[in-house]
């Protein structure tokens, strides 16, 4: 129903129905015409012929002409040429020219004739001084005439009759042709307007295509304008120019509006990482300061005199404050991490050989707690990234593990593998340890910043809480895949990198 009514607004059904209604009205004004003045104007028309005639013949006698046989010929002629019936009486009566014989046979006496026009008055159509016209009706032969009477200038009598025509009959012939030719008009004008209007319209849908997708804020398309010096092709280009311009426009808006965006993104996470960071500081300083304070005001107040007890005091408060040092730096690089202030310097280079190295930094601590360490013997790996964050991830790793390592049938593992999955072009590394499983609900929260899993919270061995936290906000950073798993003899953590197979 919705595309009927669309078609219906089209200007080229608007420009048809124009043209029947027009055709139409001028037919309804032909048709009333017909009926309303075509008797009047045809009875005109005949008058004025007769009078012509008359003004004619009375000529003949004006300028004297006695060769009656000219004057025949010359009557006979006006007779033939208007199909018109004339008869001429001198003063005694007497018949001078009679163009038809029928016109006395069906005429008695002209006596008669005179008297039937003289009181005929219903049926005056013209009279004056010297011509009378009326409307004369034969009905033995249900004919009607128009019975001329003049005297001429030598004052003989003029008598003219003239067929007149059934107006009825004429005018419903009219109005059939007229009915005929307003259907041919419209047939034929339909033919032509469709034709002339696909021409016009056809640019103007254009034009309103695109003016569509110009509100959509769509500029892809353009009128395809021509040499034709008209006003539709200098519409096309004015739309185009506009069309440009727009484009222009808009694109200039949605950069400055994403450059907008990026400030406003900015200065909110800026805002957020500073409300996080003084949040999370003044939350971790709290032991540190009261520790820093209390061992101060003992030295102070000289609680103990004696040197060793102070140069104990001194290490406290000296290694607290490495402590809070260590531990806002910790926190800055995290910020940055999360909130993306911290840029890559990735580069090509060996996770096989980095791994070795972070081990070979921890062989004091390895060989404290006897761990043995189990390392995939393998060639070279490389891989693209960056080697300090991925070196801090794989020290996380190996340092939580150290930490929870526990020996399991009489010994304490860690092993360290790199399985390389060609169809994704990564690599996995996996750092395992023999020991306690992770509870389920703790698998999670690991990751979360400052979350220790030893609930003893021991400051010695316990750590920041924030190493985990840096390994998960590095490798968002790189979109990467990473994890715990909980497996049968201890605890197993994984991260996933890019391989570089690129031969140097």
């Amino acid at each position: 129903m919705e595309q009927i009514k669309n078609k219906f607004k089209s200007i080229r059904i608007k420009l048809f129905c124009t043209l029947c209604i027009v055709v139409i009205i001028i037919i309804a004004f032909l048709i009333v015409t017909n009926n309303f003045v075509l008797e009047s104007f045809y009875l005109y028309t005949k008058t004025k012929n007769l009078i012509s005639i008359y003004d004619k013949i009375n000529n003949y006698y004006i300028q004297g002409q006695t060769d009656n046989t000219q004057i025949r010929l010359e009557l006979e002629k006006a007779s033939i040429n208007n199909n018109l019936d004339i008869l001429i009486q001198n003063n005694n009566k007497t018949i001078i020219y009679s163009s038809n014989r029928d016109f006395l046979s069906n005429i008695n006496d002209l006596n008669t004739i005179n008297v039937i026009l003289q009181t005929s008055q219903k049926n005056i159509v013209y009279k004056d001084k010297k011509v009378s016209i009326r409307k004369f009706e034969d009905s033995s032969k249900d004919i009607t005439f128009l019975m001329f009477t003049a005297k001429l200038q030598n004052d003989y009598q003029l008598y003219i009759r003239m067929p007149f025509a059934s107006i009825k009959d004429s005018v419903k012939i009219s109005n059939n042709f007229l009915y005929l030719i307003g259907g041919f008009t419209i047939l034929i004008g339909g033919i032509v307007v469709s034709f002339i209007s696909r021409r016009f319209t056809s640019p103007i849908l254009e034009l309103n295509a695109i003016a569509n997708k110009m509100s959509k804020l769509d500029f892809s398309h353009k009128y395809c304008t021509t040499d034709a010096d008209d006003e539709i092709n200098d519409l096309g280009k004015s739309i185009n120019i506009m069309s440009e311009k727009l484009e222009r426009t808009i694109k200039r808006l949605r950069e400055t509006n994403i450059e907008l965006e990026k400030d406003i993104e900015e200065k909110s996470k800026i805002d957020e990482m500073r409300k996080q960071f003084i949040s999370d500081v003044s939350h971790e300083l709290k032991t540190p300061i009261a520790l820093i304070q209390g061992y101060s005001e003992g030295l102070i107040e000289n609680v103990n005199t004696d040197e060793e007890n102070r140069k104990f005091y001194a290490e406290v408060i000296l290694d607290e404050a490495n402590k809070m040092d260590k531990l806002v730096q910790q926190l800055l690089e995290l910020m940055k991490l999360e909130y993306g202030r911290r840029e890559f310097n990735n580069k090509r280079f060996d996770i096989c050989e980095l791994i070795r190295e972070v081990i070979r930094k921890s062989k004091v601590m390895l060989e404290e707690k006897q761990i043995e360490i189990k390392l995939d013997e393998q060639e070279a790996i490389f891989v693209m990234a960056d080697d300090f964050y991925i070196e801090q991830v794989i020290t996380n790793y190996f340092t939580n593990a150290v930490k929870h390592a526990k020996p399991k049938n009489g010994k304490t593992i860690i092993e360290i593998h790199m399985v390389s999955n060609i169809e994704k072009n990564t690599v996995r590394v996996s750092v395992f340890n023999t020991g306690d499983n992770i509870s389920e609900e703790n698998l999670s929260r690991i990751w979360n910043r400052f979350y220790k899993v030893d609930e003893s919270r021991n400051r010695e061995n316990g750590g920041t809480g924030i190493g985990l936290s840096l390994v998960k906000a590095i490798m968002n950073n790189y979109k990467k895949e990473y994890g715990v798993i909980n497996q049968e003899d201890g605890v197993e953590f994984y991260f996933d990198l890019d391989l570089d197979l690129s031969i140097e």
